[in-house]
């Protein structure tokens, strides 16, 4: 279990990220989740109170520093540091490579790759002041493929891959594993948006219970790795 452990996750409003924070929820940790916007839903929705009483939900905009860091502080000041983060986060635009226009190709990274960059920037000192932690990434399919009309999307997520695996060599001695998730097709908003069409493999519940693994069950030793989640 996760009793007495404090687990942020990003983008919980829907899809994995909502699925995500209610599985380590009923693991038994206090979960932080954020997103966007405040109209969308919560993760909160789907616990029961005496889960949802030790949960909270915030507005944040991972692209913007400014609200990472009050986001940062915010979980400090309520659940104490993290000792799981989950970095789900993320948005897909879907257009031919000499159609994308830069503002749009900018944006997709930001939401999926420099997002990343500053929660894990904005966190990991006081998970290294407990000398221990979990960093869990949500990369894709799209982290090892290439996907016509997804070009900042896979960019983003081979962007996520390699600082997992960096960032797991960087924070190795200080007691803190740092591993992603590359689901496949996932039932969710995204994947009707960015593949119109396509089937789904799998459910975010069974994308949460490859997190839950990682955040709970794998030995520390487990660094540096990417669960593929996909045939």
């Amino acid at each position: 279990m996760l009793d007495g452990q404090v687990a942020l996750v990003t983008g919980t409003s829907r899809g994995i990220g909502r699925a995500v924070a209610s599985e380590l929820a009923r693991a038994g940790a206090a979960v932080a989740g954020c997103a966007r916007g405040g109209s969308q839903g919560s993760f909160l929705d789907d616990l029961p109170a005496a889960e949802r009483g030790r949960c909270q939900q915030a507005m944040c905009d991972v692209r913007a520093r400014a609200d990472v860091l009050r986001l940062r502080d915010e979980v400090a000041a309520t659940l104490g540091a993290p000792d799981i983060v989950v970095n789900n986060a993320g948005i897909v635009a879907r257009a031919a490579v000499t159609e994308l226009r830069e503002e749009v190709w900018h944006d997709i990274l930001a939401a999926n790759l420099t997002g990343t960059f500053l929660v894990i920037q904005a966190f990991v000192p006081a998970m290294k002041a407990k000398g221990r932690g979990r960093i869990i990434n949500l990369g894709s399919i799209a982290s090892h493929r290439g996907t016509p009309m997804l070009a900042a999307y896979c960019a983003a997520k081979h962007g996520v891959l390699g600082l997992t695996r960096a960032l797991a060599e960087e924070l190795r001695a200080d007691g803190i594993a740092v591993n992603a998730i590359c689901p496949g097709s996932v039932d969710t908003e995204m994947l009707r948006q960015g593949m119109p069409g396509a089937a789904p493999d799998m459910t975010a519940a069974e994308v949460a219970a490859a997190v839950l693994f990682l955040a709970r069950d794998a030995p520390a030793a487990l660094t540096g790795a990417c669960i593929d989640v996909f045939g």
